[in-house]
Formats: structure tokens, sequence, C-alpha cells
């Protein structure tokens, strides 16, 4: 029989069984644990031990086979030890999970009435197992798309609410892989014109007990514990291993219609949870070399991501991990890049924040990593790094979502900031000259108000999520129209559709990387729900018999028109305004330049905006103000008279000659 290896970890498929190989630097004893389809267990202690790492081969194992491991050590919480054989666990390097938990005793490596005390109640019945998958697919010459980030266009959107209701999609495959890939669903994503689909969560994730004892679901699927594993609830085609083929399924489906694929991956944390949290993989496998401890106090967990505990990435097993999977997802499943959740987490070694992290050192030298889109959530619950990421990076813009929501309000104060904003937040990348394209520029995204609730409600509605409303951001910057929730008033749902497209179109005329939150350009609403984390219903899934088809033809037009113009996507920050050489020209509405005292003047709402890339010119005429604004139109660089070009009003008009231009409140003109 072949000889083991401790490379590389997991389930290694050779001949006459696997090469099976897990790291744990505190464990005495390692037993690899299959399962027959009646449950029957079969151990296999691992024989042999390189530097940290059991290895050895086991007979026997083919595709399909479900197992665990066993982790023999100290038991010794307050030390960080938190071994204990009595509990299954999951290989982190799994990448296939099936089944579901059965939430009690069993699955605590504590007793739950005395945490310090171990519990010897055996978890197999209770646990899900990982999966041996069959890595064989045919790719038929896919390959990753590489779509330049100056002509990306993202799309947020979750596995399955896009599909589960939607009508031309077979209802037997309706909120999975398999629906996303139908024909039906990614006609909408190439008439929108959309390049790239960001997934919400798709690792295997754990549907906790907190939320199943008030007969709710984790639904984002931020709550990771399989970093190598599709979700499997997400397969139409079976758990046992067939996600994964399904999975790549998807993704060449995608790529086939021009589609890139983002992964939204959770390495800062995982589903254990604190040193009250369930022992289902990692803490009992190596607790102190996955989790970074609290100093002195190894009993607890230090935490910045909310949820109980941070992965250690300054210790090589976790960095290794989580590079490891990188570089399966892009490798193995053709994945083409990742937004990764709470990425500030993931950059702190010794507690602060460092941009030269090991972490984003071992991306930038990475060859495959490296070439593939690396987007950052650039914040956690100890800071807020927008702007702190390297220049290969690009960063959810936090700042243009508050900014222009501020601005389209009406707020007093907000005109400089929304220029900023749209102009590719230069006061936040240019003076580490980095490119507007770090910026990925959105208003609304899974966390918050859809668009149609942001223009609806003016406070939230959580009622459903069991908290007494108490959950999610209260400061949303958000406005009804005057009337909370739905209403027949013709001229409050005018209002709200214009608002709409303000947001939509303004997000499409700004330099950076747009992203839309799925489902925005046919206004669905989840009822005024901002923190729909645990509706896995109604609420949060696509309504396609309500869609607001006006502003989806309008979201089509306006993603057209950016891709059409250069002058809407530039690579890098136009000079400043009076330099001969000047790409954009900040303008009054009465087209001459700003003063110092027009900037802090808080009833100036109005601005033009023209933007220059080679022979292409836009000029972007924005009036926040509650009254309609009469603007001096600029001389059009070139020469020749402007027209028409996208709107959010659809009675403006322009004439051939006209020098001026009515544009109504709360309203903006793209002229060409």
């Amino acid at each position: 029989m072949t000889s083991s290896s401790r490379t590389p970890l997991g389930v290694t498929l050779v001949e006459g069984g696997a090469n099976v190989a897990l790291f744990s630097s505190t464990a005495e004893r390692v037993e690899f644990c299959r399962f027959d389809e009646d449950g029957t267990e079969h151990r296999t202690e691992l024989r042999n031990r390189t530097g940290y790492t059991f290895h050895d081969v086991v007979p026997d194992v083919t595709v399909g086979t479900r197992y665990g491991f066993r982790v023999h050590g100290a038991w010794d919480p307050a030390n960080g030890l938190r071994h204990n054989p009595a509990k299954l666990l999951l290989d982190p390097y799994a990448t296939a999970i099936d089944g579901s938990y059965e939430w009690g005793q069993a699955l605590f490596g504590h007793d739950m009435d005395n945490p310090e005390q171990i519990d010897e109640t055996d978890s197999a019945s209770a646990m899900p197992k990982s999966v041996v998958a069959d890595r064989e697919f045919d790719w038929d010459g896919d390959t990753l798309l590489h779509t330049p980030y100056r002509d990306t266009v993202v799309y947020e959107v979750h596995v399955k609410g896009f599909t589960k209701q939607h009508p031309d999609v077979p209802e037997e495959i309706r909120g999975t892989y398999a629906g996303l890939a139908h024909p039906a669903a990614i006609k909408h994503l190439t008439d929108l014109g959309v390049t790239a689909v960001e997934l919400l969560p798709t690792h295997q994730f754990v549907q906790d007990s907190t939320l199943a004892d008030k007969g709710l679901r984790n639904y984002w699927g931020y709550n990771s514990i399989g970093f190598f594993a599709p979700h499997d609830e997400y397969s139409s085609s079976g758990t046992a291993g067939q996600q994964v083929t399904e999975f790549k399924e998807m993704v060449k489906a995608l790529h086939a219609a021009g589609l890139e694929v983002i992964m939204d991956v959770v390495y800062n944390h995982t589903a254990e949870g604190n040193h009250m949290g369930p022992t289902l993989s990692f803490k009992g496998i190596d607790n102190a070399s996955y989790y970074r401890l609290v100093e002195g106090d190894e009993g607890n967990y230090f935490d910045t991501t909310g949820t109980g505990n941070s992965l250690n990435v300054s210790h090589p097993s976790a960095l290794g991990l989580i590079t490891d999977s990188l570089r399966y997802w892009v490798e193995e499943m053709h994945v083409d890049g990742f937004r990764f959740d709470l990425a500030t987490t993931l950059t702190r070694q010794d507690g602060e924040a460092e941009k030269h992290s090991a972490f984003l050192d071992i991306i930038h030298q990475d060859p495959v990593l490296r070439e593939v889109k690396m987007i950052a959530e650039p914040w956690d619950t100890a800071g807020y790094q927008v702007g702190g990421f390297p220049a290969d990076w690009s960063e959810w813009n936090g700042k243009y979502r508050d900014d222009l929501r501020a601005f389209w309000r009406g707020d007093e104060g907000t005109l400089g900031d929304a220029v900023q904003r749209t102009l590719g937040s230069p006061d936040v990348y240019e003076g580490s000259r980095r490119s507007p394209l770090c910026s990925v520029n959105f208003v609304t995204a899974h966390d918050g108000f859809t668009l149609a609730d942001l223009t609806m409600y003016a406070e939230k509605h959580n009622e459903a999520n069991g908290e007494d409303n108490n959950d999610g951001e209260s400061n949303n910057t958000s406005f009804n129209g005057g009337i909370e929730g739905p209403t027949d008033d013709g001229a409050v749902n005018d209002y709200r559709d214009r608002q709409r497209r303000n947001f939509l179109g303004t997000l499409l005329l700004s330099a950076g990387i747009p992203m839309i939150l799925g489902g925005d350009e046919i206004a669905r609403s989840q009822g005024g729900n901002n923190n729909a984390y645990c509706q896995d219903d109604e609420i949060s899934w696509f309504d396609w018999q309500a869609a607001d088809h006006d502003l989806l033809a309008f979201t089509t037009a306006a993603i057209a028109f950016r891709k059409e113009h250069e002058a809407l996507r530039p690579e890098w920050y136009r000079t400043a305004p009076g330099d001969s050489e000047s790409t954009v020209q900040v303008l009054r509405a009465d087209a001459q330049g700003f003063e110092d005292g027009d900037w802090t003047d808080g009833g100036n709402r109005a601005v033009v905006l023209v933007l220059q890339r080679g022979d292409d010119t836009v000029a972007v005429l924005l009036n926040a103000s509650e009254t309609t604004v009469e603007f001096t139109l600029p001389e059009k660089p070139g020469g020749g008279s402007w027209s028409l070009g996208l709107s959010s009003d659809p009675d403006q008009a322009v004439e051939g000659d006209a020098t001026t231009l009515l544009v109504r409140d709360a309203s903006f003109t793209a002229l060409v």
C-alpha cells in the first residue's frame, strides 16, 4: 500500500484507500472515523506523525465515504485545551459535508451547566459528517474570466432567494445552485447587464440552535464551519458530494454567459462560538492554534467579530487553512474572486489592524490568489479601515453609501461629500495613490434596507426576527416621502420612484466599481426589515410577480449607459479642476467654479460634473433640492450641443440649442 504523507491535509484518495492527514500541535492521538450508511462507525488510528501532523493511509475509503475525527488529548479549558474524544469532529479540509445538527448536550464538549467540566456524551449521531467528494469534472475549457475592474458591475445575490419563487425556473431546482444556473435566471442577469454575481456565503454553515428555538433559520449564512465545502442545502442533486459537482456546473454556466462568480467568504470566525459554544471541529482539534484566545485568560476568546470567536491569523495553521481554501476555490472550483466578511479581523496579528499583516502579504505574493478579485469589507467590531487596504485590493466603501443617502435625502451640507463619492472618493484613496477602482460603491447591500425599503420606510420593522425590533441598524438615513410603508398616494409614489432612479443612476455614473443589491432593480421589498439574516422565507426571497418593470428598464439602460461611456469608467484619478489637462470639472448650477463659501452653504444641493476620458464627455447634473433648479449648461468640450443621455425624471427633455436646463427637485440628468 502507498506510504502516507503529511500533505495535503484532509482526505486524498490513493490506491487502496485514502491518505488522511490532520494538523494538531496539542493532540496525543487522532482517530479517523468512517461511517456506514446505517451509522455503524469504524475507527482507524492515524499511526504516523510528522511535526504536528497526524497521517496514515486508511483502506476502504472511496468517493462518498462519510467520516469524521476523534482527537485525544488534554482537557484543560483554562489553558485553552479542549480535546474531547467523545465528540466527533468535522474535517477542516472536507470538500463536502452531509447531514444536520441535533442540538443538545452531545454537541458541547463541556457540561452545559458546568463549563469547566468535560462532557463525555458521544456526539456522532447528532453530528453531520464530512464526505469524500469526487473531484473529477469536465470543465470543457472553462477558465476564469478576469473581467477588468473598470468594466465590472457587481450584483450581490443570495443563491436561494434569487430563484426560490422564480416562475420560469423548474420547481425542483428553485433555490439551488442549479436554479441559479438555469437559463431563465442567467437571462435576467445578462439582460440587466451586470458582469459578476457576488454570492452571499456558500461555504458550509451551521443552522444555529438559538434561531431554531425561535422557528427561524440562518438565511445569510455568516456562520461558517466548512471552508472547502459548498453549502449542502443549496444542492438539488444530493448532499453526499453532489453539491460539489452542482456548484461547478453553476460556475461553468455563469462563465459561459460572461458572468464572473465572486464568493462572500467568512474566514474571520466560525460557528463554534465562544467558551460556551459547541465543539464541532477546530475547537476540539487544536483550539489555541485555530482561535485567538485572550492573553493570560486562555479560557476565553478574543472576539472582534461579535460572534464569540476570531480565527487566529497569526498562527501558521489558521493562516494556511485560509489560503489553502482560497486556492481550492480558484483552482478547483473556478471562482473569480472573493469578498471578505469583516476583513479587518484578518489583518489583526497582535490586536491592531496591519496593512502589512501576514494575511495580506501572502495574498500579495501568491501566484494564484494575486490574479483574482479581492474585495474587503474593511471593518470589524473593533475598527473601521476604509482606505487602509493595499492598492491591489478593492473595498466596500461605506462612506459612499452613507454620503449618497444623506445627499439624496436632502440633508444640508452634504454636497461636497457627494461629489467626492461620485468622483471615486479621492479624499479616501488619492493620498495613498490608490485608484478609484479600489472603491466598491454601493447604496444598499444584504445588511440593511433594500432600495425599495430605503425610500419607503423611515424606521426599521424587524418584528419578525423575534427581538422586539431591537436588532438591526437604527440609523439608516432613510426617508419615506411622508408616509410609512406602501401607499396609494400618487405623489409619494412618484417621489419614491424618482429617488430609486436617483440612487441607481448615481451609482452607475460614479467612478469606481458599482455594486447593486440583487432585487433593487425590480424594487424588491422586505417589508421594512433591515436585518433579515434569519428570514429564510418570503420576506427575503425575490417576489418576481411584484417586479417593477419600469425600474428594471431604467437600471438596464443605466448599466448600458455606463458601458457606453469611457468617461464614467476611469482607471485612475482625474486631474484637479483648473489643471490644463483636467478631465473633470466641478461646477455650480450657474456653470461657474465653486468657491469656498459655496461648499459651506448648507442650502446648496446642486452641482454639475463634466467628465472626460479621451473623446468621450458626460455632464452629470445633480439636484437634491426641494425645488426645481435652472442649470446653465457649460460649454461642451470639443464644441456642439448637449443631448439627453439618462435622467431620473422621465419627463426631462433637452432642446438641441439649449443654454439652460430645468432639472426638477430630487432628480439627476446626464447629458452627452
